[in-house]
């Protein structure tokens, strides 16, 4: 906890208790539970699994997300169980040769560009699952409702706050919130409320996933050294590029490996479908023996794969009193790691917005208003990182790696001091508590030119 520091005072209590349904128990809907909560109001969690169980892999748990974290009570438990990164390599595919660095927590040395002091928040690596956990046990110690087994189906033809279960069962609320992820029935059922077609676009890529457990990296010293270092690693190649760093309190090593998706392959979008270890290993054939040798540690049966789909900014986030979060709304692919993050600002933001008005039309065009934006650029900054880390070797290649020795500017958007200023810096309850006279204002104003435009037609 000592690298956050914070001074912000929010007085989280809401005008008048509403009661929300939160569809989905992920990172992004756990967190609004429990942030909605600590503002004082009523929340019922809807999962469709039926148990919340540890899966998944490796994610960031960036200053952004850790902020709030910190702010909701959380983050002390969540380092408990996460690895610092003290720095990024950014390396070359074919010999491993360090190209530059992006310094991310306290080090000696480049003291102004170090993450962690800049933004006043750590900037961490965990298990999906030990998030999860950890949020999950915040929750139940705050007696949030929590319905497992609760798939919903359908919403409101009119968008009113109340879903529909598998079982039958409508289930209603003052407000209802979809947390339910990249395949989201809410999602769905706003877009067909708009004779739109809910669809993505294959980016032609596809990513597998590894986790390395430390008794098969035995033996190998540099492997042992690359799982005992608090180091990210991102080696850069043609058409391709891995991230790596350990997890588990370095017991783990976790390995994302993206590369050109295979012709005929499915567009389905699930990340725990299994992939095939020896087309993995052919693919990286040319690349250099420290990323051979750690593939070669991957257990059998246990590579996954998932396509990688751009998702188009949607028309809106909100139906009458129904609002979409996380992964419903702005569907992140992995080159800047900022999924988990943006779906906490989510959260963030709702808690903040309805400590503010008990009006939920309101609270749910401000948030819109703050978020929407902001996750949409982030959302499109990944095609611009995508680009720049899967170059052909050539002059453009080269360009890029002599910028890349360069601390702090950077086409790789991760280790980019500006871009991170963006992502990093900036404090979207902040924004939303000290600004919110000005944002209602905004949104009235708004809201009153579109009924008149609205009459005239």
């Amino acid at each position: 906890m000592e690298f956050f520091q914070d001074d912000f005072h929010w007085t989280s209590q809401a005008r008048e208790p509403l009661h929300f349904v939160v569809v989905g128990a992920g990172i992004g809907g756990l967190t609004a539970g429990i942030g909605l909560t600590q503002t004082g109001h009523r929340v019922t969690i809807l999962e469709q699994a039926p148990e919340i169980s540890e899966v998944g892999a490796g994610i960031l748990v960036a200053p952004n997300a850790a902020r709030i974290f910190g702010r909701l009570g959380l983050l002390e438990q969540i380092l408990d169980q996460a690895s610092p990164l003290e720095r990024n390599s950014l390396r070359r595919w074919e010999n491993d040769k360090e190209l530059g660095i992006a310094p991310l927590m306290p080090q000696v040395g480049h003291a102004p560009l170090v993450v962690g002091a800049r933004y006043k928040a750590p900037l961490a690596v965990i298990h999906r699952g030990d998030l999860q956990r950890s949020l999950l046990e915040a929750a139940v110690a705050l007696k949030i409702i929590i319905r497992t087994d609760a798939r919903v189906v359908g919403v409101d033809s009119d968008f009113g706050p109340l879903v529909k279960l598998e079982s039958g069962e409508w289930v209603k609320a003052d407000v209802v919130v979809g947390a339910d992820g990249i395949k989201s029935i809410i999602r769905q059922s706003m877009l067909a409320k708009r004779g739109i077609i809910d669809k993505s676009t294959p980016t032609g890529d596809a990513a597998y996933r590894i986790i390395i457990p430390e008794e098969r990296m035995k033996g190998n010293q540099h492997a042992m050294a690359l799982l005992k270092s608090n180091v990210g690693m991102r080696w850069m190649g043609p058409q391709g590029h891995i991230m790596a760093y350990p997890i588990k309190r370095n017991t783990v090593y976790n390995m994302v490996l993206l590369h050109p998706q295979k012709p005929g392959s499915t567009d389905d979008e699930s990340w725990t479908r299994k992939g095939d270890k020896q087309e993995m290993l052919d693919f990286y054939a040319g690349w250099n023996d420290v990323v051979k040798d750690l593939m070669t540690y991957a257990p059998e049966g246990e590579v996954t794969e998932w396509t990688l789909n751009s998702h188009h900014p949607l028309p809106s986030w909100v139906e009458n009193k129904i609002v979409l979060m996380g992964d419903a709304c702005h569907p992140m692919l992995p080159y800047v790691a900022q999924g988990a993050a943006q779906a906490v600002e989510d959260a963030g933001v709702l808690a903040v917005c309805f400590s503010k008005t008990s009006d939920v039309r309101l609270g749910l065009a401000v948030y819109e208003t703050l978020r929407k934006g902001r996750s949409e650029a982030i959302q499109a900054s990944a095609a611009t990182t995508r680009l720049a880390l899967h170059l052909p070797d050539g002059p453009e290649q080269e360009a890029r790696d002599q910028k890349m020795k360069i601390v702090g500017q950077n086409s790789d958007m991760w280790a980019d001091q500006n871009w991170q200023g963006f992502m990093y810096g900036t404090d979207v309850m902040r924004e939303a508590h000290e600004n919110w006279l000005y944002h209602q204002s905004h949104v009235q104003g708004r809201n009153v030119r579109d009924q008149r435009s609205t009459a005239n037609l």
